[in-house]
């Protein structure tokens, strides 16, 4: 018998059955499993979720499975999906609405734990245990607690949601469905109904439910998706046991409410992906134990904030997909850019307590609630916005009605919402609103979540709150970018130096702002500037003042910024340094401007003193430090202080050139009565001056008594006894002088021996008072000079440069003016007196003529013979 031998299969025959399963699974699942210009052998080779996908769609087909079971779908059916989506050179969604990039990105996070809960043999996204016990993270408990929602007197517009008591206990019981649970962090207005659009894209063979915590957001989710081409999905609930009377891939929009109370009937095959809007409202005890016991599909949070009391959105979203921080989107354009304006509070809200990690309502509202606090709040707004569209937040429905009625009392077209407003008015109200017929809206907490309205220009918080959450998701309100909008202006009202200790939440606080400069953006400039057309509604102030409770940060912005700086809102260590800095880096040109500042905002005594000092120790400018040692001394200045200065100006080397100057201020701060230290202290200052400046006082006794040479020179050149008769004779000498040359004759002089210094010392007391001494010293010294003469240099040599005429010398200016004056003189006298003025002119010697040089001789041609 022949032998058989088995031939093995060559490459492209594998290939090409790859292929024709692949194309095979496509049409049962409903999604490509290789897409054009790929090769299926490295695409779809062994261990790579696709194979494995591949594989288990084979296995259900040849199992009898018409349709893809549930668990595929789960498991790979949203990844081909997504992979699908994010293959496309501009991903957008069926409307043909492009994916911008931080979209894209939460798409592409989201693929990518996929494929690695496929590839990896670790735990799908690392935040479960194998045994589907869910680990438990311990966070950082809060002293203070935050409700879900801070509650109005009415529902809220919540129909039939029930407020949930939270619970600072984490879950610890088992928690299977934990590795399918992924968040993203998205800020608001940053388009994540777009990204939850991208992801029933990429869903379009799953079913898909989304869950929200307002009846009004219900709504709107229908509308947002159907304008994206989504609306022939939507579908009611699907219970369990009627899964054949709806599509395989419904879309259902409800509310955390709804789910919590109707989880043990939803179908457990009819979803297979569940979107969480607003993650954070999903924290509460009932809600977060339904999405607990529905563990089957895969979860996906959006959220703007991680927090909700002491509790966090990873709870019970474990895996984060993509984290796009507000400062990231307001520099790449995606939210309007956001201004700041802190007014002082009038009522004190010290006393208000914190109830659930906010102001207790209540008691905030009978603190706010008074008609004069309305009617300063809508003068404010009236003042400095006019009919800019804005939303204000009130504390509690009462407080917004009355606070409705007094913004409508000064102008403004304002209206008042609430719980109260029934569905239909406020629909009306809020597209009057839209349509510019309402440019003032006031609630208390309905539109704090889920309204949008891109005109809404100003956010006033006249109800502070102290939830980072709640502030937040006000905020978001007016963070959609708009043609007209140059960027949303948030009202704070608290000091305006006031840190982020606070309990007051502030715009600066939640940012983590380093410093507060009124009307400036916080938020970073976006690259591009969209909004051309949009003017500014609030120009930024001159100054700023640090609001960070770091000291090291708070050093650094005033060193940073030490031009802008408002001295008036630091304390007294900060004045100081900031008027160190000052003081070294002024220039000349800014005098004006910074005295203004010292002065006129409020600045201490110690700053202003503290200022002058370095500045006339350390600034480089010669007429600044001049100026500054002639200010310090013009008030009372200090034992020590005045030390410091006398040792400053006769020993600093950036005294050098103006040590006669700064001896002579000092001098006459002493003759003033400026310093304040014991006639003994002065006398000692006054003569240690007087030998700073001896030369100068030398040449003054010298020009006035003419023996003062001779006298002195025979006191230097003496030794022994005959030194101490010098000292004597000069000593008599000195005291029968006028006080300044006796002054001067005495700074001069210098003993060797005991006894001659001990003569020289009597006689300077002798001489007068320590103040008329003082004064006396200061009269021999020239007065300094403040000005400078570059400018005149500099335009003497500009004239030479730009005239075309070679200037006079000043020989013959001069002779120019003297017979002009002559010519003048000749004029005016009488006619007997004419020979006598030319006589004298006759006998005046006449200037030499200048003599030319003589020319050079020219070259001899070769025509003209050489001498």
């Amino acid at each position: 018998m022949q032998e058989i031998k088995e031939q093995p299969t060559t490459a492209s025959e594998a290939t090409d059955g790859l292929v024709a399963d692949a194309l095979r699974a496509e049409a049962w699942a409903g999604e490509p499993f290789i897409r054009e210009g790929e090769d299926p052998a490295k695409v779809l080779a062994p261990g790579t979720s696709r194979r494995r996908a591949l594989d288990d769609a084979l296995g259900e087909i040849e199992g009898g499975q018409r349709t893809p079971s549930s668990g595929w779908k789960v498991e790979y059916g949203f990844m081909l999906g997504l992979e699908r989506v994010l293959a496309e050179e501009k991903p957008h969604l069926a409307s043909g609405t492009e994916l911008r990039r931080h979209q894209i990105d939460a798409l592409a996070g989201m693929l990518t734990e996929l494929i690695a809960s496929h590839e990896k043999e670790a735990g799908p996204n690392g935040n479960g245990n194998d045994n589907g016990v869910a680990e438990v993270v311990e966070a950082e408990v809060e002293v203070e607690e935050e409700d879900d929602e801070p509650a109005e007197e009415s529902a809220e517009d919540v129909l039939d949601e029930e407020v949930e008591e939270e619970e600072d206990e984490h879950y610890t019981g088992p928690d299977p469905g934990a590795v399918r649970r992924y968040r993203f962090r998205h800020p608001t207005a940053s388009g994540k109904t777009i990204a939850a659009a991208g992801f029933v894209e990429a869903a379009r063979s799953l079913g898909v439910l989304i869950l929200t915590h307002r009846r009004l957001l219900v709504s709107q989710f229908q509308r947002d998706l159907t304008d994206e081409g989504y609306g022939d999905r939507f579908a009611p609930a699907v219970e369990r046991g009627k899964e054949s009377l709806q599509n395989g891939n419904p879309l259902t929009i409800q509310t955390y409410a709804w789910f919590a109370r109707h989880q043990e009937t939803i179908s457990r095959e009819a979803y297979q992906l569940v979107i969480c809007d607003e993650a954070h409202t999903a924290l509460g005890e009932k809600t977060s134990a339904a999405i607990r016991a529905f563990p089957e599909p895969i979860y996906i949070g959006m959220t703007a904030t991680e927090q909700l009391i002491a509790k966090q959105v990873s709870d019970v979203f474990p895996a984060s997909v993509d984290d796009l921080p507000l400062q990231d989107a307001a520099r790449r354009g995606l939210i309007a850019p956001l201004r700041d304006l802190r007014v002082p509070p009038v009522a004190a809200i010290n006393q208000v307590p914190i109830v659930g990690g906010d102001f207790d309502q209540e008691i905030l509202a009978k603190t706010l609630d008074h008609q004069a606090l309305n009617q300063a709040a809508a003068s404010l707004y009236r003042e400095r916005f006019d009919n800019t569209p804005g939303i204000v937040y009130a504390a509690g429905v009462d407080h917004a009605y009355n606070l409705a009625k007094e913004f409508r009392a000064v102008g403004l077209k304002a209206e008042a919402v609430s719980g109260r407003t029934p569905p239909v008015r406020l629909a009306e109200t809020l597209a009057a609103y839209e349509r510019g017929e309402i440019n003032v809206l006031i609630n208390a907490m309905l539109l704090a979540e889920g309204w949008n309205s891109p005109r809404a220009t100003i956010c006033m918080h006249l109800a502070p709150t102290a939830s980072r959450r709640v502030y937040q998701q006000r905020i978001g309100r007016i963070m959609r970018t708009h043609p007209r909008k140059e960027a949303g202006i948030v009202v704070d009202f608290v000091p305006k130096a006031a840190t982020h200790n606070e309990r007051v939440i502030s715009l600066h606080s939640l940012l983590d702002a380093d410093f507060y400069r009124e009307g400036a953006r916080v938020t970073p400039a976006p690259r591009r500037r969209v909004q051309r057309r949009a003017r500014r509604k609030l120009t930024p102030a001159p100054w700023l003042v640090p609001v960070t409770p770091d000291v090291r940060r708070r050093l650094a912005v005033i060193t940073r910024e030490w031009q802008r700086v408002d001295p008036k809102y630091l304390d007294e260590d900060e004045q100081r340094y900031w008027a160190t800095i000052a003081g070294r880096q002024i220039r000349f040109d800014e005098r004006a401007a910074f005295v203004e500042k010292l002065t006129a905002r409020g600045a201490s005594k110690a700053c202003l003193e503290q200022f002058l000092a370095t500045c006339a120790a350390e600034n480089p400018n010669r007429r600044l430090r001049m100026i500054a040692l002639s200010d310090r001394v013009s008030m009372t200045v200090e034992r020590a202080d005045f030390d410091d200065l006398v040792t400053l100006v006769t020993q600093a080397p950036t005294w050098e050139k103006d040590r006669m100057g700064g001896v002579r201020v000092l001098l006459r701060a002493v003759a003033e009565g400026k310093a304040d230290a014991p006639d003994q202290i002065l006398a000692r200052w006054t003569w240690r001056l007087a030998r700073a400046s001896r030369k100068v006082q030398d040449r003054r006794a010298s020009a006035e008594f003419p023996e003062a040479k001779r006298l002195l020179g025979a006191l230097a050149n003496s030794r022994g006894h005959r030194h101490e008769e010098n000292a004597a004779k000069l000593v008599n000498v000195a005291l029968e002088l006028p006080m300044p040359v006796g002054a001067a004759l005495l700074a001069s002089a210098e003993g060797y021996t005991p006894r001659a210094t001990q003569l020289i010392d009597a006689a300077r007391e002798r001489l007068g008072t320590v103040h008329e001494v003082a004064g006396a010293l200061a009269e021999n010294l020239p007065q300094p000079k403040l000005s400078s003469g570059r400018s005149r240099r500099r335009k003497r040599r500009k004239r030479k440069k730009s005239g075309t005429q070679q200037p006079q010398t000043q020989g013959q200016q001069q002779q120019q003016q003297q017979q002009q004056q002559q010519q003048q003189q000749q004029a005016k006298a009488p006619e007997g007196q004419e020979q006598q003025v030319a006589a004298a002119e006759a006998k005046k010697p006449k200037p030499r003529p200048r003599k030319k040089p003589a020319p050079k001789p020219e070259p001899a041609s070769a025509e003209t013979p050489a001498a």
